[in-house]
């Protein structure tokens, strides 16, 4: 079985699939690897590495797309290389299935079994294969040190013969993986940490990392059965709002990490709060790519708003390119690897095994994902 690991063609994108390591391992398995040259090189690997452990090096990207059975790969194609797929194949990849259906419908027209990372759903079984909560990890870590590295004051206190200065105030809204992250690392550069979530049963892991957790008393909240927020409604979200107005005008950092799997995210930092807080202070919007939890945030910009800065980069877990992509590359040989059969040496997926019916979007020219096959096209 041929395994295609083409280029990242996304602008600024330096992560890969696949690393060297786990080349290695499916190769031992049996597996044909197949990857573009140059591919590793932004993300600290060479060619010469992947040659090293068994895989075939190639310029030409159509060769790769055309010849694979099992195509890795980070983003989401573009798509006018889906008719350059072997039909029938296997794309494997971040997909963004809920606002993509011109993508979807091309791996429908030509039979291949596409399927979605970021559909992978959060179980025991299948935590060795959640792109979503290793890229998350790394994304709260990067956000903590970007603001450290534009706030005009240290995070710790630290005390001289010059005076004592105070430790920064640091406020993170979401506690998911990311947020957890974040508190994590603005505590040990030593900041006083307060975070939110909706879901009040998050409350002790806060606490478990040395922050403070704000209480606001929204009424009936929960989570879904994958742990995420449930939406809430209008009025809580105007809750939510007044309660934490406070916390963020006394704040040097705030922190934003509220999605909505498949919706924009809600508007959480209204421009009323920003001109309340200090100038200097720093505000991250992790949401900014897709809609934003801050108003006035830009995708993929940094700017200023009312002597406070506002930071929208995206694609966090980028910065830290050589680290992602050792775990995306995990995530995707612990998928591949739950179904490879030693017999044939080849990935036989069994459409009945509960993390497939989750993230498999198309297969055999259908769309076989329930969720996706609901929304209104």
């Amino acid at each position: 079985m041929h395994i295609g690991c083409p280029s990242e063609l996304h602008p600024g994108e330096n992560r890969v699939a696949m690393t060297p390591t786990n080349v290695k391992k499916l190769v031992r398995a049996g597996a044909e690897i197949l990857v573009e040259e140059g591919s590793g090189v932004n993300s600290g690997f060479s060619d010469q590495e992947y040659k090293d452990v068994g895989a075939q090096v190639l310029v030409d990207r159509n060769e790769i797309l055309s010849r694979s059975d099992v195509i890795l790969r980070l983003r989401k194609p573009d798509i006018g290389e889906i008719d350059r797929l072997k039909k029938g194949c296997i794309h494997i990849s971040y997909l963004d299935p809920f606002n993509e259906p011109e993508l979807i419908e091309a791996f429908r027209k030509q039979e291949i079994t596409a399927i979605s990372m970021e559909m992978i759903p959060r179980t025991t079984r299948s935590q060795k294969m959640d792109a979503q909560s290793s890229q998350a990890n790394l994304a709260g870590y990067v956000v903590v040190l970007l603001a450290a590295a534009k706030l005009p004051r240290i995070f710790p206190m630290m005390m001289t013969p010059a005076g004592t200065l105070k430790p920064a105030n640091v406020f993170v809204i979401g506690v998911g993986v990311a947020g957890l992250q974040a508190i994590a690392t603005a505590k040990r550069l030593g900041a006083k940490v307060t975070g939110f979530d909706t879901r009040a049963v998050v409350a002790e892991q806060v606490q478990s990392l040395g922050a403070k957790f704000l209480e606001i008393d929204l009424g009936e909240t929960g989570q879904t059965k994958d742990g995420y927020a449930v939406q809430l409604t209008d009025q809580q979200l105007e809750l939510q709002k007044e309660g934490q107005k406070k916390q963020i005008s006394t704040s040097d950092v705030v922190i934003t990490t509220a999605q909505v799997f498949g919706r924009k995210p809600p508007t959480l930092v209204t421009r009323d709060m920003i001109d309340g807080m200090r100038a200097g202070s720093v505000i991250v919007d992790m949401a900014a790519e897709t809609g934003g939890n801050v108003e006035g945030s830009v995708p993929g910009e940094t700017v200023v708003i009312n002597g406070v800065t506002v930071i929208g980069n995206g694609n966090w877990a980028n910065v830290s390119a050589h680290d992602a992509s050792h775990m995306y590359s995990s995530n995707l040989f612990n998928l591949v690897d739950e179904f490879w059969d030693p017999e044939t040496n080849a990935v036989i997926l069994n459409f009945e095994d509960d993390i497939l019916q989750g993230c498999i979007v198309t297969h055999q020219g259908m769309i076989v994902n329930e969720t996706i096959k609901r929304l209104d096209r």
